[in-house]
């Protein structure tokens, strides 16, 4: 019998996830930077990895990335790193924030570059949603990003129930 939510809860720093890897020509548009989507695909990989460490199943989906901040260009040939953590779970859901930095291998310069808020879906073999273990917060951090994560979850669900009132409603 699977865990459910209401079983046991796990801590931010077990699903934490990391990736990092060399930006090259082939990544780059014709301005000479990092195309944005390759850095989306990196940010789904390594915040899938999180996701399904703290679901305990790699079948999780994604549903959404929002607040994706480009906040500075990446060069070619800078090294790419990816750091994901959980932010909140609810019954199926997992959200998991994941913050970019390059870092100059020359210098050992670092910068942030990106961040953004990965939304996934557990499920099951049947393409249904699946608990997932409750998130324990034990940092101050940490409770103050699940509390802010939380509210705007629930922000998020109550627009999707408003989306799905007929008209006047």
């Amino acid at each position: 019998m699977p865990k459910t939510n209401s079983q046991h809860a796990k801590p931010v720093r077990a699903s934490k996830a990391v990736l990092s890897g060399l930006m090259m020509p082939q990544d780059a548009n014709p301005m000479g930077k990092v195309f944005g989507g390759s850095i989306l695909k990196l940010i789904d990989n390594v915040a899938f990895v999180a996701a399904a460490r703290h679901a305990g199943t790699s079948n999780c989906v994604t549903i959404s990335m929002d607040k994706i901040d480009f906040k500075q260009p990446i060069e070619i040939g800078e090294l790419v790193i990816l750091e994901a953590k959980l932010h909140f779970t609810g019954r199926s859901s997992i959200v998991v924030g994941v913050n970019v930095y390059t870092e100059n291998l020359d210098t050992g310069h670092r910068r942030q570059t990106n961040s953004c808020l990965v939304t996934f879906v557990a499920v099951d073999d049947k393409g249904k949603p699946r608990e997932v273990p409750r998130l324990r917060p034990e940092t101050e951090e940490e409770k103050q990003i699940y509390h802010q994560a939380e509210i705007r979850y629930q922000n998020r669900k109550n627009k999707i129930v408003r989306s799905r009132l007929p008209s006047g409603e």
